[in-house]
């Protein structure tokens, strides 16, 4: 029997997280976490999960005129998603594919960027869970795959946990944790050659 062959729109990394090493010094990368939405021969997208913006969703829902939305979630803070279209809003959550413009990240993951999805969070029917970033992170055929043999990132799976509840400044030390690393130590020993 033929092994089976993976889709021609196959996403080998997507619903990873890519954990920045300290050593990274990129500064739209460096103590990052993003989650690889998509990956193919052409290239990678996806969002980095632990830096605010300087903006709230009450901000980018008065920028696009949207009534409603409830103090706590006008508070929520919009990330940095990434350098790439920092003027686009993408939503990453959970919840189905009702939206206009959504992406099957994993199973029960989904990327959104069309506006009717916010429009839905502010009538308070949108999904469970859901982080709003402005800016993605993008990267050519074969740019992922060298930064990987680099060592620039650690790779992990990504977990609800991690994506929705744990604290923004949590996120990073936590990502490396999953896979047994401990960056304060190897922040601590690499700082003694």
């Amino acid at each position: 029997m033929p092994e089976p062959t993976a889709a021609p729109d196959s996403t080998p990394l997507a619903n990873q997280l890519l954990i920045a090493l300290p050593s990274l010094s990129d500064g739209n990368f460096s103590r990052s976490v993003a989650i690889v939405c998509q990956h193919d021969t052409d290239g990678a997208m996806g969002l980095v999960v632990n830096r605010p913006s300087e903006y709230t969703l009450g901000d980018v829902f008065g920028q696009m005129g949207v009534e409603g939305g409830g103090e706590a979630l006008r508070a929520a803070p919009v990330l940095a998603g990434g350098p790439v279209h920092p003027e686009r809003g993408f939503v990453l959550h959970d919840g189905g594919t009702g939206w206009d413009s959504t992406l099957e990240v994993a199973d029960g993951l989904y990327l959104t960027t069309s506006r009717d999805i916010l429009e839905a969070m502010a009538r308070g029917e949108g999904p469970s869970n859901a982080i709003v970033a402005l800016g993605c992170a993008g990267w050519s055929a074969g740019q992922l795959e060298q930064e990987l043999a680099n060592n620039d990132w650690l790779t992990a799976p990504s977990d609800a946990e991690l994506l929705f509840a744990l604290p923004l400044d949590e996120r990073w030390q936590a990502a490396a944790g999953r896979i047994g690393v401990d960056f304060a130590y190897l922040a601590d020993y690499a700082g003694h050659a």
